[in-house]
């Protein structure tokens, strides 16, 4: 495989019993004590890649899903988010959804692998997930999930908040490249034990800590986890976003990523160098007063913006009736506005709650709502 060859070619390393981070001495031995150092990188990487395999999600994030997906006539968009939760859940699913869709036209989000799979099949997959629990640490993984969710759910939801800010069109996609965008990092941290230690050290920015990395490793978290989103079967769509996340050329969705990246670190009170935000900031079209209010409005989050992804089962007339109701409006008000009589709109009302399965008003609003239909 092409990108296997760049990943296994360290400036600086060690034999494969000891790490790079932890152990910097020079290479003496000439081509043959190269190329064994080389193997021992490989080696180490590929066993991470194994690993990953079997990376846990929590044990809440899994116990919701399959809750959910036990029901009858949940709503798609309920299991998207819940898929969405969970950095092992999105690839669990987005895996499976891709490998069921085959060869040819891939599935780049978790509405699309959902609606391609069957609630049997995500409850059969999920149910194999491992699991973490921070108060029962025992699979070898100690607090890097918990963590590495953490900082993944605030990079996507800032990256969220960008895309609606600039009006960017595959905000689905966008919510699974920001969610996977430091898998790589998850590689390191098995292949290296030393990894987050030496790496991590002295309170460096985002840049200069993926300069340490290619210098102690000879590769970087971004690339590594673009191999490791194409080794799993995920549209080069999402694995080149992955991998150039931290390029400062990065342009697109790349560029997305790369802002929430540093405003999440921002947001948590670790050391980020403006000017790179700034410049970022503008390959998007965001300028300083833009982004001085998205920054503004962090740690704090907007919520999860309301998705329409079941069809909603409502004509436009009922659906105008119900909008005019969620803005506080009396029968006679949304008669007059919409050119009908109170009864009419009673009648629509009633065909309303029947559709949603409402009792009353609020409730029709309220599942409208959630649903993204209003």
């Amino acid at each position: 495989m092409r990108t296997q060859a760049t990943v296994t070619k360290p400036t600086h390393g060690s034999d494969a019993n000891h790490s790079p981070v932890t152990d910097r001495r020079s290479n003496e031995s000439g081509g043959s004590g190269e190329r064994h150092q080389n193997e021992g990188h490989g080696r180490r990487l590929m066993l991470a890649f194994e690993a990953l395999d079997a990376f846990p999600a929590l044990s809440e994030s899994r116990t919701r899903l399959l809750s959910l997906v036990s029901k009858d006539n949940v709503a798609t968009a309920d299991i998207v988010l819940a898929v969405e939760s969970d950095v092992a859940l999105i690839i669990a699913v987005m895996r499976l959804a891709n490998e069921v869709q085959g060869p040819g036209e891939r599935v780049e989000t978790v509405v699309g692998a959902v609606e391609r799979l069957t609630p049997q099949a995500v409850q059969s997959i999920v149910s194999r997930v491992r699991t973490f629990n921070f108060f029962e640490r025992s699979n070898g993984w100690d607090t890097a999930p918990e963590r590495f969710r953490l900082h993944a759910l605030a990079t996507q939801h800032t990256a969220d908040r960008l895309a609606a800010e600039v009006g960017y069109e595959h905000r689905d996609r966008l919510t699974v490249t920001s969610l996977l965008h430091d898998v790589g990092k998850l590689v390191l941290v098995h292949a290296y034990p030393g990894y987050i230690a030496q790496v991590k050290k002295d309170g460096q920015t985002p840049e200069k800590r993926i300069h340490r990395e290619r210098r102690e490793l000879g590769v970087d978290h971004a690339l590594v986890g673009g191999v490791l989103a194409r080794r799993w079967g995920l549209p080069p769509a999402i694995a080149t976003v992955i991998e150039r996340h931290h390029n400062s050329d990065a342009t697109g969705e790349a560029a997305f990523v790369r802002l929430a990246d540093m405003l999440a670190h921002y947001a948590h009170g670790s050391p980020v160098a403006p000017g790179e935000m700034l410049a970022c900031a503008r390959t998007l079209g965001l300028g300083p007063e833009e982004l001085r209010r998205v920054m503004y409005e962090m740690p704090s989050s907007r919520g999860q913006r309301q998705r329409m992804v079941d069809p909603c089962p409502l004509s436009a007339r009922e659906l105008g009736v119900l909008q005019r109701l969620a803005e506080g409006k009396v029968y006679k008000q949304i008669a007059h506005e919409l050119t009908l009589s109170t009864s009419t709109v009673r009648t629509h009302l009633h065909n309303i709650y029947g559709k949603l399965g409402a009792v009353d008003r609020a409730q029709a609003v309220l599942i409208a709502t959630e649903r993204g239909w209003l």
